[in-house]
């Protein structure tokens, strides 16, 4: 795969990417946190700057990202999120803090862009066999840094402080936006036959998703596992307290501990991928998944509960593959962008949800009970994915036949 130079050239440029987030995520919580003296209201207002856009620019995003030049879009988004921290250091080198929220809203947002642009990418140059070890190649990546960064990001802030590590963000964002630059020139490609205004492009990737049986499944999967996430991602350090009885700083031992799970997982699908159909392999690690949630929520064995973790975070790649392999394989390179802008916001959307009722299911029930009904609903997401199973097995049959 690494021989394809557009997987290479994106997964070296994502790198420096995810290193450039990484290190402005923590360098903007440890700063506000003690700039504000942990102030929840200043501290909660990260996380909006870096969901909101998700939900703001995702579809918008994904439709301008079909207008335009695939490599093109990629190349000034990272070039601007690196401007914008430019410009953040400035305000902060002028006591200017609030400065860092809008850095991180505005770099959130380009990504928006950016995204669904190297999913078609994808689309245009690797082959199809290939596509679902690529999807876990990226998953992989995700997990090394879920593990690295807030390591990286932590001691950089307390060996050098914000001024260097917001100059270091801008030097990665810089990196990464050269290095997607040495890619040939995009090629010209025919317009889909609902080309025109913006908005009509916008409507025509709704109803491109709501006539293709596959896209509305992988939605409503969607939907019901994002719902199932935050349910349980909050309550977290819950588990840590309540239910092993340790101090909620030993969180970060269990956190690393799926992450190094993921990052093995992710080189095993690598490995398998190509033997495996996406649909298969997301319906296993789902239902792998609301096995070890449900588990987890009832241990109160330290050793157990690592176990259980390790077990989910070796199969997690499975659903990133799967959906992703399965969005790419489903979806004509001219939808790409609106498709992605799409299916994103409706799991962030129900995860941002379930994160707004967790508090409040484990004060009416508990623990639990909360986590029994995350496992639940990731059952219920796997179930929904029967029609493309059957699809899939009636399929073989008539090529079988014929």
């Amino acid at each position: 795969m690494l021989s394809n130079r557009y997987v290479r050239t994106v997964i070296l440029s994502r790198v420096l990417l995810q290193l450039g987030i990484w290190i402005r995520n923590y360098a903007v919580l440890l700063y506000v946190t003690e700039l504000t003296n942990n102030n929840p209201i200043y501290v909660s207002l990260i996380s909006v700057a870096e969901f909101a856009p998700i939900f703001l620019f995702g579809l918008i995003g994904g439709t301008f990202a079909d207008r335009w030049k695939p490599k093109r879009t990629m190349v000034w988004s990272d070039l601007l999120s690196a401007l914008s921290v430019v410009a953040v250091l400035i305000a902060v080198l002028n006591n200017g803090w609030i400065a860092l929220l809008i850095g991180s809203f505005i770099s959130a947002s380009l990504s928006q862009f950016s995204q669904p642009s190297a999913m078609k990418l994808f689309k245009r140059h690797v082959p199809g066999e290939q596509l679902q070890g690529v999807m876990a190649m990226f998953q992989t990546l995700v997990a090394i840094f879920t593990v690295l960064g807030p390591i990286i990001g932590t001691f950089l802030f307390i060996q050098f402080g914000i001024n260097v590590s917001l100059i270091l963000t801008g030097v990665f964002f810089l990196g990464a936006s050269f290095i997607l630059s040495t890619l040939p020139r995009d090629k010209e490609e025919p317009k889909s036959n609902d080309a025109g205004s913006f908005f009509k492009e916008l409507t025509a990737g709704l109803r491109y998703i709501g006539a293709n049986q596959s896209l509305r499944t992988l939605c409503m999967t969607f939907a019901a596992v994002g719902l199932a996430s935050g349910l349980t991602q909050p309550l977290q350090i819950f588990l840590v307290i309540e239910k092993l009885g340790l101090n909620k700083q030993d969180l970060q031992w269990f956190v690393m501990a799926n992450g190094a799970a993921m990052f093995v997982g992710g080189i095993a699908i690598m490995g398998i991928a190509k033997k495996i159909k996406p649909q298969l392999l997301l319906t296993i690690g789902l239902l792998v998944a609301a096995v070890c949630t449900m588990g987890i929520g009832a241990s109160s064995l330290i050793w157990l509960t690592v176990v259980l973790l390790v077990i989910s975070g070796l199969f997690y790649p499975c659903i990133h593959g799967g959906i992703q392999t399965l969005i790419v394989r489903n979806t004509e390179s001219s939808f790409m962008g609106r498709v992605s802008g799409v299916i994103t916001p409706v799991f962030m959307g129900m995860m941002v949800m379930g994160m707004f009722l967790s508090g409040y299911l484990k004060e009416m029930f508990s623990l639990l009970t909360v986590y029994l009904l995350s496992g639940v609903l990731i059952i219920v997401g796997s179930l929904l994915l029967s029609p493309l199973l059957i699809e899939k097995k009636t399929t073989n049959k008539r090529r079988s036949a014929s």
